[in-house]
């Protein structure tokens, strides 16, 4: 089968009353699990936490980015989700090495990796002085019903999330993609009545994906009369590189480089994002001991 490309598409309905997002993530989510070696319940609960970080990185707009931290009370730790305006996505998990019986309804027990209490905090940088912050409690650690909550709460805006990963028995990601539906003033009773209908009545995101519904026909699934305003790639992009490590070790300043110099003779940083290594010897340490005096 061929392999599709990860992307969002953006639309309203119902006269622009309602805006509408669905991607497909299973590309990035499977790169993800590639680098950071996670177990299918840690896979799951990072997979959904990036699709929804990727989703509300296609709301901002030009140089804008956000971060996403799931801090719960299971045994994964913190999922951490970086996005742009651009589809440019990251993230890791704390724990990889996670993975759960499945829960009551045979599915991956993403609640009991994540934890059914702690928060979600939300970081934006809108270019402005302060970066702007909101933070929601998680209300049950399958992240599609704590991102819901933190949209009504936060943002005062009623949405629906949905989000789903389906992992292989070899542990690789077969798909991953989800959507959020934002309800806008102006909309009657009647109509948020059949939004909550479809929704409730429509098979599971990874269920349609599955089937190879593209991102369009999903969202048609909830909103038939969906007008679709555009599309884009959503793509993994780590924004760490040698130069910026070099940068973090000249911060170190020069006692800590040189005891570095003298006890280890090298050193290693490993990117948390990416898992990409930097190895430094000790000449490359010593120009950089260099540059930290000058």
């Amino acid at each position: 089968m061929e392999k599709m490309n990860d992307r969002l598409v953006r639309g309203t309905a119902l006269g622009g009353r309602v805006r509408a997002f669905s991607i497909r993530t299973t590309n990035l989510v499977e790169e993800l699990r590639r680098r950071h070696d996670t177990f299918p319940t840690a896979t799951a609960a990072m997979g959904r936490t990036v699709t929804a970080t990727a989703i509300m990185g296609a709301m901002l707009k030009g140089e804008e980015k956000l971060t996403i931290q799931v801090n719960g009370n299971g045994p994964i730790g913190q999922i951490v989700a970086d996005a742009n305006a651009k589809g440019e996505v990251r993230g890791y998990v704390k724990n990889p090495h996670v993975h759960l019986p499945s829960n009551s309804k045979g599915k991956l027990d993403v609640a009991g990796a994540v934890g059914t209490s702690g928060f979600i905090h939300i970081t934006k940088d809108l270019g402005l002085k302060e970066p702007y912050r909101g933070s929601t409690p998680i209300i049950s650690g399958e992240l599609g019903e704590d991102f819901t909550y933190y949209f009504a709460k936060s943002e005062q805006t009623p949405s629906a999330v949905g989000l789903g990963v389906l992992v292989d028995t070899d542990n690789s990601v077969i798909v991953s993609g989800g959507f959020i539906i934002q309800l806008l003033p102006g909309l009657s009773d009647e109509e948020i009545s059949a939004i909550e209908d479809a929704i409730s009545n429509m098979p599971p995101v990874t269920t349609l994906l599955d089937q190879g519904l593209d991102v369009e026909e999903m969202l048609r699934k909830i909103l038939p009369d969906v007008v679709i305003h555009d599309s884009m790639d959503i793509v993994f992009q780590c924004q760490c590189s040698r130069k910026r490590v070099e940068q973090t070790l000249i911060s170190l300043g020069e006692s800590e480089l040189t005891d570095l110099i003298e006890e280890e003779g090298r050193a290693e940083v490993v990117c948390q994002f990416c898992n990409e290594a930097y190895e430094f010897t000790k000449s490359d340490l010593e120009t950089i001991l260099e540059q930290a005096r000058s």
